[in-house]
């Protein structure tokens, strides 16, 4: 990983490894006890029930002897990048000027690697700060294909993500994700057009139509980030290293037969290659 003092600079160890290079120099800016705090229940209201907005929210934290108004937490919610995905107006707005796409994957049976891959962005808290997480996933097999980290909500980092996937997995037949600006822009829509990819977006409203990713937020966060808070962004690109190495390679799925995302997805690719031959 990243090694400070090494005779490589920071920015070609960032390079080479196809991270940020603004996540690795990230350092938390300074809180208040009491946002921390807010924050902190936040995530943990918002990753147990992503379907909850600002109204929800707010009655969940009364509840808890937190009073706070909705637009604050509206705001909150803006700036940590969270988007309910239950029924409500104005869900996931796109770029006024950016084109929206249909979904394409009601009523299909997804049941082999590369048939569709999906996307979605999660923000990752630290001690005294937080840096946003774009994940590629393989649908039908849970595999995380690519990652990156950044400290701004630009369409760069999940473009990053999408090319390097393309270029160690092949393409998919489908590329899903919500409706949010950094899915919409020419930028990330451009690349799936140039490899010939159909393009599908979450329906507004809809609930489950990018729920595999959901679930690998609650994995990740439960069993990972909540218990190994990071201080520095280059330790936080290391723990999510770990991370993804343990999803992939060593948590089996009980909706892959007890398979984790590797065995199922290199295992499906090898099957295939014996039949065709």
């Amino acid at each position: 990983m990243i090694t400070p003092g090494s005779e490589l600079p920071i920015a070609r160890q960032a390079k080479l490894l196809g991270v940020s290079r603004s996540s690795v120099y990230y350092r938390p800016k300074p809180e208040s006890q009491e946002e921390l705090d807010l924050l902190k229940r936040l995530d943990e209201l918002f990753t147990e029930h992503p379907m909850y907005g600002s109204r929800r929210l707010q009655q969940m934290l009364k509840r808890d002897g937190i009073p706070v108004g909705r637009r604050r937490i509206r705001t909150l919610m803006k700036k940590l990048g969270l988007r309910a995905v239950g029924p409500k107006p104005n869900t996931s707005q796109p770029h006024p000027e950016h084109k929206v796409y249909p979904y394409l994957l009601r009523g299909l049976v997804i049941d082999r690697p590369n048939q569709v891959w999906a996307s979605d962005i999660t923000y990752i808290r630290m001690r005294h700060g937080f840096l946003y997480l774009c994940v590629i996933m393989d649908w039908a097999t849970r595999k995380v294909l690519t990652w990156r980290l950044s400290n701004t909500l630009t369409s760069d980092f999940c473009t990053a993500a999408l090319k390097e996937a393309l270029a160690r997995y092949g393409r998919p037949e489908i590329f899903n994700t919500d409706q949010g600006s950094q899915f919409t822009s020419a930028e990330f829509t451009g690349v799936l057009k140039e490899h010939q990819i159909q393009i599908s977006m979450d329906g507004r409203g809809r609930c489950h139509d990018n729920i595999f990713v959901e679930r690998l937020w609650w994995t990740v966060k439960h069993e990972w980030v909540y218990l190994r808070p990071c201080d520095t962004g280059i330790e936080q690109q290391e723990s999510l290293a770990e991370c993804f190495e343990w999803y992939n390679r060593r948590r089996p799925h009980q909706s892959l037969d007890w398979q984790t995302p590797d065995e199922a997805y290199f295992g499906a690719l090898a099957k295939a290659q014996v039949l065709a031959v």
